[in-house]
């Protein structure tokens, strides 16, 4: 066992960093956000926006004291104790081996659209054993791969949002000038057309959409300069979200009107991009779509794997998964989460109303329990890091403690708002229950398995696991 290499570049690091906040559900998932709230939805994505730049910002101030692959996981393991480790890392690896399917069977749907003689379970099955390969071969392929995939949705959506603003002010010729503009902030409704009560619906439409902003303080643990990449990608959390999350989504609700028909029907992108006279508008989007599916496929397993290598080296998972070839890539791991990926996909064409709904809900509400572990996690940790090597506080949590109990209490109250939304079979309410079933059922594996330990201290990653980390 040679422990995990240090093959992510700094340009590696930069650009997941930048992509991990540019997911699928921005280009997709943004229209039922629009219909809801009207141009409100700005407010809506400020709102999640702002909750996720606190709990990036707590995260950053633990994992740049303690770079390590277990990253919140191994933080809540020595701030919470070892039931708070387990519970949150399980659960984390749930959500991502759920994604996995998620996003191979979108994936596959477009590419069948493209060469439909493939089957689209086939597109499936190509897509997974690809990125599987790319992940065996070495930490630096995945993050070469992940650089270039994050690369063209910047530059798809950097792109966007130039193009669009310059239409809306009028710059642009060939532009519906009775379309565009800024008064579609105001005119058909109002700013909150369907009242303030939309901007809290909104958010349960969008926080899921943020999910995968800290997987950069998990690749950081094989970076060149774990700190330097940790400290960087928390504090440009900021003006990623305002750019490619509410400049985007500025764009789009003043080239058109929130209740034009055409969003509803196409998705806001590419009615946007259609409203410029942009040919082939929606073949362009499927495009930076499957892209971003890519992307988060090659990053899910990653994360997936590398939460599993963290648990396996603490004795919360089998030995074998912190086990690691002479490249440093933990195979078991992989291996392991790409098989329950498989299995998830298999369930999606052969009971997707039934078992794979369950699977999805049953996973959704985890980003939300994630963030409030690393809450508490920092609440404690902060002490813990200032009574042991002071030096180390070089990211801060701002206005703590206070500030961190408000973020707390925000999400306490989105996962409160959820179980108000009653409408349909993967409504709010339905998805906070399973994941609070499967939750309290990893716990209770947790407690049990504490007891049977008869209480022995866990093994933190810290300084002694990063002395495995060999550069490559």
């Amino acid at each position: 066992m040679t422990g995990l290499q240090a093959g992510l570049k700094n340009r590696h690091l930069s650009m997941i960093a930048i992509g991990g906040v540019i997911g699928a559900g921005l280009f997709v998932g943004s229209k039922a956000g629009i219909a809801t709230a009207g141009p409100g939805i700005l407010l809506s994505y400020a709102l999640v926006g702002t909750l996720v730049v606190l709990v990036m910002r707590m995260l950053g101030e633990m994992s740049v004291a303690n770079p390590t692959t277990g990253s919140f996981s191994a933080h809540a393991d020595r701030a919470l104790g070892r039931w708070a480790g387990f519970s949150i890392g399980w659960l984390y690896w749930f959500f991502w081996v759920v994604v996995l399917a998620v996003e191979a069977t979108a994936g596959a749907e477009i590419l069948e659209g493209w060469i439909p003689a493939v089957p689209q379970w086939g597109w499936a099955l190509i897509v997974m054993v690809v990125l599987t390969a790319t992940n065996l071969i070495s930490v630096g392929s995945y993050g070469e791969f992940e650089f270039w995939f994050a690369g063209i949705k910047v530059v798809a959506i950097g792109a966007f949002i130039v193009i669009g603003g310059l239409a809306v002010f009028g710059v642009l010729p060939g532009v519906d000038a009775d379309k565009a503009g800024l008064s579609n902030l105001t005119d058909h409704g109002g700013f909150l057309p369907n009242g303030p009560g939309a901007i809290l619906t909104g958010v349960l439409l969008v926080v899921f959409s943020f999910m995968g902003s800290e997987i950069a303080t998990l690749a950081a643990g094989e970076s060149e300069d774990p700190q330097r990449a940790v400290t960087k990608s928390t504090n440009s959390i900021i003006w990623r979200i305002g750019v490619f999350y509410l400049g985007s989504i500025f764009v789009v609700v003043t080239l058109l009107p929130w209740d034009d028909p055409s969003i509803a029907e196409k998705g806001s992108y590419v009615a946007a991009l259609d409203s410029l006279g942009i040919a082939h508008a929606g073949q362009i989007m499927n495009f930076i779509v499957l892209t971003s599916v890519l992307s988060c496929l090659n990053s899910g397993l990653y994360t997936a794997s590398r939460m599993a290598f963290s648990l396996g080296e603490r004795g919360d998972a089998p030995r074998a998964f912190a086990r690691t070839n002479g490249r440093g890539v933990p195979m078991t791991a992989i291996l392991a989460s790409v098989l329950f990926g498989f299995v998830a996909v298999f369930f999606n064409y052969l009971s997707p109303d039934t078992i794979f709904l369950f699977l999805v809900n049953s996973s959704g509400a985890v980003a939300l329990f994630v963030w409030l572990v690393i809450c508490f996690s920092q609440l404690r940790m902060r002490r813990i890091i200032q009574a042991e090597a002071p030096e180390k506080l070089v990211v801060k949590m701002w206005l703590y403690p206070y500030l961190t109990w408000a973020t707390a209490a925000l999400i306490v109250f989105v996962l409160g708002y959820m179980l108000t939304d009653t409408e349909g079979a993967s409504s709010g309410r339905t998805t906070v229950l399973l994941s609070l079933l499967v939750a309290a059922c990893v716990l209770v594996v947790a407690v049990v398995k504490e007891r049977v330990r008869g209480g022995r201290p866990a093994a933190v990653d810290g300084p002694e696991v990063q002395d495995e980390i060999k550069v490559g």
